[in-house]
């Protein structure tokens, strides 16, 4: 009798366990498609030789050679650390500052909460557009306008080399602030309000109430959303490719716009474009392993 009883359990378990895949199915068919084969045929791509999209002949790590081997890739990938720098200068910390005060906002919520939105829901392109007529170094530039009206002589920001990753982190922050900040508050909506309610019974101030016991809530997900911004950033590629085609001098040059060069800027050697796509994805892998290993260790701690 026993006997029967486990096979029942069994066929059930087998059933629950049936229904799950089916319905993980569709997701992981389109995952396998769009994902996993696009990366696997990158990579062997990048080890042959190629005619377009054809595959001459197998070449091993040529590809890689020749590409780690010349100075805009070295300098795509200094600029590409250089984003990722600046991002988390610039960008990392104002979407929580953003969600502290829409939160703490008494009245409109809402319309703040829409209008941090919304220049996420604007097309890349168009962003790129209005910032470039804002930094233009023209007298007509909007920039040059209000700042001529306090004495400041005309600039020219995007060629110079020291300002140009600043000014496309800031452009590229001003879109997608507002959406982080969104998830932040979330984060934030599902911390216990009795914790507020006895610190401030125990006389802490706002930035009290903040440090130690706001910010604390929300660690966990403030680092999962770093590791995404930096992956994020590591792929940043139409912001230069617009703005400043990667320049002055290649000052602006990323690595996923040095991949779209190679694949469509004229040589159409598909095979170093997919190299760079491999070397891209092996080091955001590394980065996320990194980021993984301390983040087990915080939990292991707590």
């Amino acid at each position: 009798m026993s006997g029967q009883n486990a096979r029942t359990r069994s066929r059930a378990r087998l059933a629950e366990d049936l229904k799950s895949w089916m319905i993980m199915l569709p997701g992981l068919i389109l995952m396998t498609f769009f994902i996993w084969e696009p990366l696997l045929e990158s990579v062997r791509m990048s080890l042959y030789k190629t005619r377009n999209i054809e595959l001459v002949r197998f070449i091993g790590l040529d590809n890689f050679i020749s590409v780690v081997g010349k100075d805009d890739f070295l300098q795509a990938l200094a600029n590409t650390f250089s984003y990722t720098f600046w991002s988390l200068i610039i960008g990392f910390a104002l979407p929580v500052l953003l969600a502290l005060l829409i939160g703490e906002t008494v009245r409109g919520k809402s319309f703040f909460r829409t209008a941090a939105y919304l220049p996420n829901m604007l097309p890349g392109l168009a962003v790129i557009i209005l910032w470039s007529s804002f930094f233009s170094g023209e007298k007509s530039g909007v920039l040059n306008i209000l700042l001529g009206r306090l004495g400041i002589p005309q600039q020219s920001y995007l060629t110079r080399y020291e300002w140009v990753i600043p000014i496309i982190i800031i452009i590229s922050t001003w879109k997608g602030a507002g959406a982080t900040a969104l998830i932040y508050m979330a984060g934030m909506a599902g911390v216990n309000p009795e914790l507020y309610e006895a610190a401030a019974i125990d006389g802490a101030t706002v930035w009290q109430r903040v440090f130690h016991i706001l910010l604390p809530s929300i660690r966990k997900l403030a680092g999962t959303l770093l590791i995404l911004q930096i992956i994020s950033v590591f792929q940043i590629m139409y912001e230069p490719m617009v703005l400043t085609k990667g320049g002055p001098d290649n000052a602006s040059l990323s690595l996923m716009q040095l991949m779209w060069q190679y694949a469509f800027g004229g040589s159409m050697n598909y095979g170093k474009a997919s190299a760079v796509a491999v070397i891209v994805t092996l080091i955001l892998l590394v980065m996320t392993a990194i980021y993984s290993y301390f983040n087990r260790k915080e939990s292991d701690w707590d």
